[in-house]
């Protein structure tokens, strides 16, 4: 079998089996001789690298895929031991071990250097393995590797640099900085062994037969079910997709012939010690028939033919059953057809949530967010007081996240009725799933291959088209990633690495995670994942706030550039697939199930929150009953934020825009001004105090010091800021948005400038909108350029709209008219001045009051070198608005904008006179 091998298929080989023999201790090779060993396999992993001919001739060669095998596995079998304190079994599948941080720690820093050179040889052996598999005809050298199983090794590495990073970083790390830094070493290069994976890591083996999943379910056991959708029977799922995989593990010719070779070649007990067909699912396609456990589809060379699926449930042996069924699961394909696209046999996009139900919706959220609170504090026996702070202490919370201070903000809705520690998965030690704890170890340069996998395997350009049974792989592997426990966890960590890292669009980890979202979308799974990545204790949770931001930036590349958009079905269509298989539809549906959230939920959950600040703004509530936190509340208005970014994307596609006016979206939105308004105190305007004093030296500066010992030491640090009480979260910017939304909502089609659309308008006036929007124009600093942004909802909103116009002129004159008597010189006297605030400008501004003859726009002349400057620019402001607008329609804007102006200064006046002065006052 050596005879007709290379030199340097012999030097590798001889170098595996040496260092096969170190790692197992058998015996151990002195430093000259592993130096020996590590040269030859750092120049074959340069050759690999750069010669294409060495790396045809080398993955080809059976034994040196067995011996890789054997010299990885042998190795792993060392890094466990001095690493984790357990030496495993070779080709024996191992487990997360449950190790104590501190005694990972100390066998670390007593094992550095062995440590350190086992795994820089085991990553030089993965990169070999890895380059090995890039040739001209790669189904040969993946076959040989699958023959032999050597994604099992791969496996037993991932979990072993799971296992290492996940202890060696968690808990207090060593006082001495040179045990810090072996530590941080041995850490960073167990990462470079964990991104070095590639698609050999079978779905199956990932989603389904993780490490730390049950091996042996019930027979009624299921994945963990997401609200009303049973999940699939694990043990059916299972049984099936390995099934599957006996019938379908065929090999090219070529790697038949190369197993074929080196089987006949051993003697007869050496062919006993081969693995049976249950475990080397590969065996059948090179030995003979009578060792074969089952009988594999032979027919199934035959891609061209096209066969029908059929389901016997009556059917007693499970194989012939699925071997008759044809596609991969029929657990699976039952799952699928209940968790796509909710009520897929109505295909109409009617909102199933009225307007009608939003108050009610808010009440209910208000009394139960009350309550909730109220039951969340139950009275304390005297003995239990001691033991609260260290339940506390051990309460599990997500990675970097701060302790709350109210745990128990849950809406009571019915679907989210669940035990209170909802999230298990975040609790000490890695999550269920083989995968699952990797995006909680590398950075984003390194877990790009994680990305790139999964994407790999989902994405139906990825793919290689459909089976002979019209079954598109890649789709099933889709559904299989969102159906198990392993898939859901395993998205939901990589939807919040995104956030952890804060990466924008232009990232590579966003763009190929929009692609996965792309595939979900494309197997209509988006309202699933939706609810599977739920938190009962957030509003919206990070991973959802992800995924509303990965689905925006779905629905704007998908109309870009513009085509034509027809998202309702063909009623006379019966097939669902086939329905589902149009874009146009999936994106209908989903905007539908997304809206009706916003309606359901967001809003009122949101609104109830502001009515709460209202209350306690007007005494009703006392502060200290507020049921949530500032943690709570951010992570509310981040979710708040991306839905509204979410609709304002929608609104601005004009296909798409159509369906917000149709579900009459200015109801909400509105709703959400008016509960702002409530709720939130405005902000006054940032800036310089304009009375303050330049500082000057103090007296002490002045006198000369006796020594410089005899300084004072210098002033403590200020503490840190103390933050804001809950009840007064400002929710910042949510206005702005709000507003530009009804902007593009109101504006007339592509190409038109005039008129505004007449059923948003009506809708606007039909829900009392205009003083919602009148409310706006006042300066809040939270929600800066509040102003124009309304000024421009008033112009569309009056723009071909006699009754808004109506509306609004009946506010104008009697405001006019009042503010003329109030500014009406004394008899004797031409003009009068008065001290006025201006919006936007800080303190007060004295100005001359002119006669009623003089033109609106002219506020007044202002008195004083700093006063005269601001007034000067409003005033130039106001003057070239006018000679702008010439429609009637947009006086009636500016008119009520400078009405505001007064108002808000007559409020103000009032407010400072009604208390006590102080120095803020006196500035202001």
């Amino acid at each position: 079998m050596w005879v007709n091998d290379s030199i340097e298929e012999r030097i590798f080989c001889a170098a595996l089996i040496c260092l096969e023999g170190h790692y197992n201790q058998s015996p151990a090779m002195g430093p000259q001789s592993i130096g020996k060993a590590t040269g030859i396999v750092s120049k074959t992993l340069e050759k690999t690298h750069t010669f294409k001919d060495v790396r045809e001739v080398l993955s080809r060669n059976l034994r040196v895929w067995i011996w890789l095998r054997r010299t990885i596995s042998a190795t792993i079998c060392d890094l466990n031991e001095k690493s984790l304190g357990v030496r495993s079994e070779p080709f024996v599948q191992t487990k997360f071990f449950d190790i104590t941080t501190p005694e990972v720690t100390a066998l670390i820093i007593k094992n550095y250097v062995p440590l350190k050179e086992a795994l820089q040889m085991l990553n030089k052996l993965m990169h070999i393995a890895r380059n090995l598999l890039v040739t001209t005809d790669p189904e040969v050298p993946q076959d040989l590797s699958a023959a032999i199983y050597f994604d099992h090794e791969v496996y037993e590495a991932i979990c072993l640099c799971v296992n290492v990073t996940s202890k060696g970083i968690d808990g207090e790390m060593p006082e001495d900085e040179s045990s810090r830094a072996k530590l941080n070493e041995i850490t960073e290069l167990c990462k470079k062994v964990l991104n070095d994976r590639n698609k050999m890591l079978f779905w199956y083996r990932v989603l389904i037969e993780s490490p730390d999943a049950d091996s042996n379910p019930g027979p009624e056991d299921r994945h963990e079910s997401v609200l009303d959708y049973p999940a699939p029977r694990s043990m059916q799922l299972r049984d099936e997709i390995f099934n599957w995989l006996k019938r379908s593990c065929r090999m090219s010719n070529t790697a038949i012939a190369i197993c074929k070779e080196y089987y006949e070649s051993q003697t007869p007990e050496m062919k006993g010690q081969c693995p049976p067909g249950e475990e080397n699912l590969l065996s059948w396609n090179y030995t003979p028939p009578e060792v074969w456990t089952w009988q594999p589809d032979t027919d199934a060379r035959n891609e061209a033919a096209t066969l029908v699926s059929a389901w016997y449930p009556d059917e007693t042996d499970k194989f012939k059953q699925d071997q008759a069924y044809g596609r991969v699961s029929h657990e699976l394909d039952k799952w699928w057809f209940g968790a796509r696209i909710p009520n897929s046999n109505d295909w109409s996009l009617t909102m199933y949530s009225s307007v009608d139900s939003v108050p009610q919706r808010i009440k209910e959220c208000e009394t139960n967010l009350m309550q909730r609170y109220a039951a969340a504090e139950p009275q304390e026996e005297p003995g239990d007081a001691a033991e609260a702070p260290l339940e506390h202490e051990h309460r599990a919370e997500l990675p970097g996240q701060v302790p709350q201070a109210t745990q128990n903000f849950v809406p009571e809705y019915d679907e989210y009725e669940e035990e209170a520690d909802d999230d298990d998965s975040y609790g000490e030690g890695p999550m269920t799933g083989l995968l699952t704890e990797v995006p909680n170890i590398l950075d984003p340069k390194q877990i790009e291959a994680l990305h790139m996998i999964v994407k790999s395997c989902i994405l139906e350009s990825a793919g290689s088209g459909l089976t002979r049974y019209r079954e598109n792989l890649q789709h099933c592997r889709c559904r299989i990633f969102l159906a198990t426990d392993c898939g859901r966890n395993l998205l939901r960590e990589m939807l919040v690495f995104i956030a952890v890292w804060e990466k924008d669009e232009q990232s590579l980890i966003f763009q190929i995670s929009s692609q996965i979202v792309q595939a979900i979308h494309e197997n209509a799974l988006i309202p699933y994942a939706w609810m599977a990545l739920r938190s009962p204790k957030d509003i919206i949770s990070p991973a959802q706030t992800i995924l509303l931001r990965l689905i925006t930036y779905l629905f704007r590349t998908a109309l870009h550039p513009p085509k034509d958009y027809n998202p309702y079905a063909d009623p006379k269509s019966d097939d669902v697939e086939k329905v589902l298989a149009n874009e146009d539809v999936r994106l209908g549906k989903m905007l539908n199930y997304l809206y009706g959230l916003f309606r359901s939920r967001i809003v009122p959950e949101c609104v109830a929150l502001m009515q709460i600040q209202g209350h306690v703004r007007k005494g009703r509530v006392d502060p200290a009953d507020f049921p949530v936190d500032n943690w709570d509340l951010e992570r509310a208005k981040d979710g708040l934020v991306q839905y509204l970014d979410f609709l304002y994307t929608i609104a601005d596609i004009f296909p798409l825009r159509q369906h917000l006016i149709d579900y009459e979206a200015v109801c909400e939105l509105l709703r959400l001004l008016e509960s702002l308004e409530y709720g939130v105190e405005k902000a006054p305007i940032v800036g310089t105090r304009r009375n303050e004093a330049p500082a000057t030296p103090s007296a002490s500066t002045s006198t000369p010091q006796a020594s410089s010992s005899n300084n004072p030491p210098p002033p403590p640090p200020p503490p840190p800021p103390i933050p804001e009480p809950p009840h007064e979260f400002p929710w910042a910017g949510i206005k702005g948005q709000v507003l530009s939304i009804i902007a593009a909502l109101l504006q007339p089609p592509p190409g038109q400038s005039s008129p505004g659309n007449p059923t948003v308008q009506m809708q606007i006036l039909r829900h009392n909108g205009i003083v919602s929007l009148l409310n706006c124009c006042m300066y809040d600093d939270n929600n800066r350029f509040c102003r124009e942004r309304t000024q421009l909802c008033l112009k569309w909103l009056m723009d071909g709209c006699p009754d808004a116009a109506a509306f609004i002129q009946t506010l104008v004159s009697p405001n006019q008219q009042q503010q003329q008597q109030q500014q009406r010189p004394p008899p004797g006297s031409s003009s009068v001045t008065e001290n006025v605030r201006i919006d936007g400008v800080p303190g007060e501004v004295r100005v001359q009051v002119r006669s009623s003859s003089v033109p609106a726009a002219e506020v007044g002349e202002v008195l004083g070198e700093a006063a005269a400057a601001a007034a000067g620019a409003g005033e130039a402001s106001l003057r070239t608005r006018l000679d702008e607008n010439t429609s009637r329609s947009e006086d009636l804007v500016n008119d009520l904008l400078s009405l505001t102006v007064v108002d808000e200064a007559a409020k103000l006046d009032a407010a400072a006179t009604d208390g006590d002065e102080t120095e803020d006052d006196d500035f202001m």
